[in-house]
Parts: C-alpha cells; sequence; structure tokens
C-alpha cells in the first residue's frame, strides 16, 4: 500500500474531523520516525506529547508485549494488581496524598473531574459552576468542550451545551467570578493549546490560597504537562500547590490510551457514581508502570534535567539568531514554543519543517510548539535543529 492508496481509503471510509498532513509513519525508533517510503524525520512533537518514552524504547515494549501474552482485559467488575500497582505509583511519586480513578483519555479524565467537583460542593449546598481560563482546552466532549475557553470551538450547531461553566479572561477575573454557586476552577498550569502560556506563579500560589480558604476546589488540567513534561511529575509541583483535583493523561501511556483522576477528597465517589469499561485495564496500567519506571529514574539521574537544559539552550539560539521569525520563547520543560511574528510565518515553518524531514506542532494563533520525547538523546536534539536551520534559511 502507497500513500496515495490510505488517503483513498481515509477518504472513502472515514469521516473528516481532520486534516493531516501528506505524510503517513509506519515505523518508530528512539525519537526518530519513518514515513511509507523510508523517510526518516526527527520528532519534535511525539504525538502530541503522548510517546513520552519516544518508539520501541526497548524496556517499555517488553513490559507491553510480557503483558500481551498475559492477560490484556478482564473490567472493572475485578480487582486489577496492575492497575492498584501504577495508582501507588502516581500517588508515591507525585508527593501528593491522593487516590485515582483510570479513564482512557484526558477528555475523560476532566468529565471525572468535574463529576468529582460538582458532587464534593453538593453535599451540603446547590454549587455546580465551574470557573475556567479563556484559551483554555479541556477536551471535545460537550461538557470538556463547553469548559474550553476558546470561541471558535462551540459552534451553534452543537448547541444547546451544558450548562454550569463560566470562562474567566484570566487569574485576576476569576475573583470576581466566583459566587456562591461556584464548585471549582479548572485551569491548564501550562496551556497547551493556547499557546503555550505558563500561568505566573505567584499568582496561581495566591489563587490556590484564596480557594482553599472557600472551600472552592481547585482541578488542575495537566493532560500535556504532566508526567514529566514540565521537568517535575506535574507541573504542580513546580508550582508549589497540591491541587484538590489533577487530570493527566497523554504521556502516561506512552501510546497507548490512558486517562487518570487524582484526588485527595478521597471518600466522595461511591460504587456506581462513575465508571469506565476500559479505564485503566492489564494494557494501559502495566504501559504507564513502565513509563514511569523509566521517566522516574531519568529524572532522579538528573538525565531528564539536562535534556531540558540542552533544548532551552538551543531554542534560546534560534531566538537570538532568527529574531525575523520568532519573538519569545514559551512554557516549561519540554512543553514549550517559539511565537512567531505571524500566524503566516508559524504555518509556513511548521510545513517546511516536515518537508525536511523534522515533525513539530502548531500552538494557539502564531506559537511553533515542541513536545519532544523526554527520552531524546544529545545526538537527535542536535539533528533536530539542524533540520529547522535548514527550513528558516530555505524560507
Amino acid at each position: 500500500m502507497n500513500l496515495q492508496e490510505v488517503k483513498n481509503l481515509a477518504k472513502d471510509f472515514l469521516l473528516e474531523t481532520y486534516a493531516p498532513a501528506d505524510v503517513a509513519f509506519v515505523k518508530g525508533e528512539g525519537c526518530k520516525l519513518y514515513d511509507m517510503e523510508g523517510r526518516e524525520y526527527i520528532d519534535f512533537a511525539s504525538g502530541i506529547g503522548v510517546c513520552s518514552v519516544g518508539y520501541a524504547h526497548p524496556v517499555y515494549t517488553q513490559a507491553l508485549s510480557e503483558q500481551i501474552h498475559s492477560l490484556l482485559h478482564t473490567s472493572n467488575l475485578f480487582f486489577n494488581p496492575t492497575q492498584a500497582l501504577l495508582a501507588q505509583k502516581l500517588v508515591e511519586l507525585s508527593g501528593y496524598d491522593m487516590q485515582v480513578f483510570f479513564a482512557n483519555s484526558g477528555a475523560e479524565a476532566n468529565e471525572g473531574a468535574i463529576k468529582l467537583a460538582r458532587k464534593y460542593a453538593q453535599r451540603d449546598s446547590n454549587r455546580y459552576k465551574i470557573i475556567t481560563l479563556q484559551s483554555s482546552f479541556h477536551g471535545r466532549t460537550l461538557a470538556t468542550l463547553t469548559a474550553t475557553g476558546q470561541d471558535k470551538l462551540h459552534p451553534n450547531y452543537y448547541a444547546p451545551y451544558p450548562e454550569g461553566f463560566v470562562v474567566a479572561q484570566d487569574l485576576k477575573q476569576i475573583y470576581k467570578l466566583i459566587d456562591n454557586q461556584t464548585c471549582a476552577v479548572m485551569i491548564e498550569l501550562i496551556q497547551g493549546e493556547g499557546g503555550i502560556y505558563a500561568l505566573p506563579k505567584e499568582e496561581v500560589q495566591k489563587l490556590y490560597a484564596y480557594l482553599q480558604e472557600r472551600d472552592v476546589l481547585l482541578i488542575v488540567d495537566e493532560v500535556q504537562s504532566g508526567i514529566y513534561r514540565s521537568g517535575e511529575l506535574f507541573a504542580s509541583n513546580l508550582y508549589g500547590i497540591e491541587p484538590d483535583i489533577i487530570t493527566t493523561a497523554k504521556g502516561l501511556g506512552g501510546g497507548v490510551p490512558i486517562g487518570a483522576v487524582l484526588s485527595k477528597h478521597k471518600n466522595i465517589f461511591v460504587a456506581g457514581d462513575h465508571g469506565s469499561t476500559f479505564g485503566g485495564n492489564y494494557l494501559s496500567s502495566r504501559a504507564g508502570i513502565s513509563v514511569l519506571e523509566i521517566l522516574s529514574n531519568l529524572h532522579t539521574s538528573k538525565s531528564l534535567q539536562s535534556t531540558i537544559a540542552l533544548f532551552h539552550k538551543y531554542l534560546d539560539q534560534t531566538l537570538e539568531q532568527y529574531p525575523q521569525y520568532f519573538c519569545q520563547k514559551v512554557g516549561l520543560g519540554l512543553m514549550v514554543g517559539l511565537q512567531a511574528v505571524s500566524e503566516e510565518v508559524q504555518k509556513l515553518i511548521i510545513s517546511e519543517s516536515l518537508k525536511n524531514g523534522l515533525v513539530i506542532l502548531r500552538s494557539g494563533k502564531n506559537v511553533v510548539r515542541f513536545l519532544p520525547p523526554l527520552t531524546i538523546s544529545e545526538k537527535e536534539i542536535k539533528e533536530g535543529f539542524a533540520k529547522l536551520y535548514e527550513t528558516l534559511k530555505s524560507i
């Protein structure tokens, strides 16, 4: 099968919800991808932050192979030792006193967080509203889409949207919007789709203290920023706060779908309040355990921190050498971007880089986003930026 045949099949049989680039990958190794023609690419995107340990990592693939040959799924009608071990590992590595619910995606994790917050608040009141931020992104279900602070994602043909979500323009406006019906505030500490904007640390800490005093829950959406993407297990760790609820997904499974809700309120849900057929099954839990083992070792050895420092060195160098294309660096850890001078320049850099064998992403209106696998080597970083410079010189 060639690329044109794949495109024809997609046109005939897939709903047209995406606008894919003109390439199909069939193999990955380390932090490199290979298309149907055998062409090599350096991957600075990792499947939108999903492939956290790269491709064909020997420890990860061995773990999955063993699990596939053992047991994939039994449902949550029975105890699952692999799921329990993953929950333990997540909680202990976070340093937070929490319990976990497993889902299949970030949107599902956020749905769980919304339900948890509302049940917590309505024990003794009728609070149900959740405040989110402008430019946020929380998922594609109707509830999480409504929570998302982007008007372009709220077309009339999906209406009516669920009630109970209020969007604040910035952190300061949140204080004005809190009323006696507010049960929670949900924020991304680093806005993944909103331009890789990292919220100011001191303002977040101030808001956290204010919410704690008023028994309004803080939900931190770490679907993209979690699982060491920021340099720590959660960006919340960097911000010095302990949210009431954390959601995560993308990088946790390394490519196998899994989402998680972590809550310090342990006795709110009871049996039957929430559930998932697939959530945290043997395969996805085993994938999560393997990912956390690999990445926690990189963190403990300081290898991850060295990788982040090197990547930022190249970003700073790029910013300095190409001021005609970029105006500032944004983000934290390996969830970073370069703000282009215009949306046109952003799109051109991304499309031309792909032609030159470099996979990068967009975010917001004009940010070129970088989400490389956290296991990326020094050699692969150098190769990737060499391809980026080749692109910048050619345009």
